[in-house]
């Protein structure tokens, strides 16, 4: 994906840097594969905030993509390469030979025409999905199952993708982009390739509207508020937090403390925990 650097011909735009969406080649949806998504804008079902920063917003429709890779040895063909606006990888419309059309997410190098299978008898080409079993030592992957048949739960960003280090009996040694190294069961699915827009981290808005129109709203420094609204807040001018370490607004250690509960179930997978 390229991108585009603007200079500062107004202040919106100094240091302003936007994908071109050189790769995009259809912009309106398939309507069959779209459906209306309600945003709570950070509120619960009694209308209470419980997460801070999100409202407004363009108004967007959800993309159906397709993460089990079910269609078993049938051949697809990709149809177009789409925007999604509720995910920073591009998508891609897939035709079916059986007349069916879905969306998966667009794995980087996969062409406008091409073939793309899932089964255990696919061959180790890009956009392809097979079981980890039949995938190589070494090979780039994206949209991996945790469990089987439950469809693919990570490495689904843009730019992503998780490399397989070695075979351990039914599981499958592999190192995730956070540099996690976990065992996955060899009968999860995993498609081969890694994912596209990898340029979607040197973006950056130039401006605060932008940011509302990605539907999040302005965050206010502790420090600036008063006790009553946070535990940095109070003082005279600018003034030290007044505790032993950053918090949270409720009260509970901040940058840096690890909140992964000691006692998860999937703790026995991982051989080497990200840093």
């Amino acid at each position: 994906m390229a991108i585009r650097i603007y200079r500062a011909y107004t202040p919106g735009t100094r240091n302003k840097v936007v994908s071109t969406f050189s790769e995009i080649t259809k912009t309106k949806p398939e309507k069959s594969l779209v459906k209306k998504i309600h945003r709570c804008k950070g509120r619960n079902n009694q209308g209470l905030i419980t997460i801070r920063h999100r409202g407004g917003g363009h108004k967007r429709s959800y993309r159906l993509i397709d993460f089990k890779r079910n269609k078993f040895d049938l051949v697809g063909t990709v149809n177009s390469i789409e925007y999604d606006p509720n995910r920073n990888a591009f998508i891609s419309l897939i035709f079916y030979k059986d007349g069916e059309k879905r969306y998966i997410l667009h794995p980087e190098f996969l062409k406008i025409g091409s073939s793309i299978l899932s089964g255990e008898n696919a061959p180790i080409s890009i956009g392809n999905s097979l079981p980890l079993k039949k995938i190589p030592v070494g090979s780039e992957i994206h949209n991996i199952e945790l469990h089987p048949k439950k469809g693919g739960q990570i490495v689904r960003a843009a730019g992503t993708s998780a490399r397989i280090l070695g075979k351990e009996g039914n599981y499958i040694i592999i190192r995730l982009p956070s540099k996690e190294i976990r065992l996955i069961h060899k009968s999860c699915y995993a498609t081969i390739g890694a994912l596209s827009n990898n340029n979607h981290a040197n973006i950056k808005l130039g401006k605060a509207g932008r940011k509302r129109w990605l539907g999040l709203r302005p965050t206010v420094r502790g420090s600036v508020m008063n006790p009553c609204d946070h535990p940095h807040g109070g003082g005279e001018g600018r003034c030290p937090i007044g505790r032993a370490r950053p918090l949270t607004p409720w009260g509970k250690p901040s940058l840096g403390t690890k909140t992964r509960s000691k006692n998860k179930y999937s703790d026995i997978f991982i051989l080497r925990s990200r840093k």
